[in-house]
């Protein structure tokens, strides 16, 4: 066999090589942390995220939660689990909630310790997400005032911001009748949950969101609010973006 022969075949073998570790690496799911409270547990939402990773085939997500009850990200900082949870390394994304933080003060707050875990989140590798939430339904008018926040504290770490309460809106833009609010007129319904996951997801992954199963929620939920839910997830984050 001469040398071109050879050159051409280690040639075609290297290139396979490559193929086969781009695959692989292609392959490789994005693993997420969720550092939050019960509006990050509430209905699962990381598992919401994952079930809409599998159930679209690509772009598998792995998440981790890290949450208690009516915690802000300063309660986090100063118990240590989160940011032990961090230091394990190996994420892509970690995605940091706390309450509304509407107020002037507690946007000071949200900021601040947006940037201490953002310190920490960088040194392991990952990327800093701002999940937005939104207000308790007796102070709706503060719509505005939480969307101000968690931009801004997305800004300050040139973070990914996760506009979930901006889609609330987008979707009663498009239905005022989908109810989003749970009993408690705060934490989200099943519904609120999904739409919440269809931002995370489409965020992360770069697919849209309409279009996807619905298969994660009960039959009884799959109506064609669904699809309303999808095109506002898409909306609010098209916004985000510009």
């Amino acid at each position: 066999m001469n040398r071109r022969c050879l050159a051409a075949i280690a040639c075609a073998v290297l290139l396979t090589a490559g193929a086969v570790a781009t695959s692989r690496a292609a392959q490789r799911p994005q693993r997420v942390l969720f550092i939050g409270n019960s509006l990050t547990s509430a209905n699962n939402l990381p598992g919401l995220v994952e079930a809409l990773s599998r159930a679209a085939g690509e772009s598998r997500i792995e998440c981790r939660l890290v949450a208690f009850p009516n915690y802000s990200l300063e309660d986090h900082w100063n118990r240590g689990d989160a940011a032990h949870a961090i230091a394990e390394g190996a994420w892509s994304i970690v995605v940091l909630q706390q309450g509304p933080s509407a107020l002037p003060e507690s946007r000071v707050l949200l900021i601040e310790y947006v940037r201490r875990f953002d310190a920490a989140i960088r040194k392991a590798g990952a990327r800093t997400a701002l999940y937005m939430v939104w207000p308790a339904a007796a102070r709706r008018g503060d719509f505005d005032g939480v969307s101000a926040s968690y931009s801004a504290a997305a800004r300050a770490v040139n973070g990914l911001l996760l506009p979930v309460g901006d889609a609330w809106r987008a979707a009663w833009r498009r239905d005022p009748r989908i109810e989003l609010y749970g009993p408690d007129g705060f934490h989200p319904t099943a519904l609120a949950s999904y739409l919440g996951a269809l931002v995370i997801y489409q965020e992360l992954s770069g697919r849209s969101p309409v279009g996807l199963p619905s298969t994660m929620l009960a039959p009884a939920l799959r109506d064609a609010r669904i699809l309303i839910l999808q095109q506002a997830a898409a909306d609010a984050n098209a916004a985000a973006s510009k």
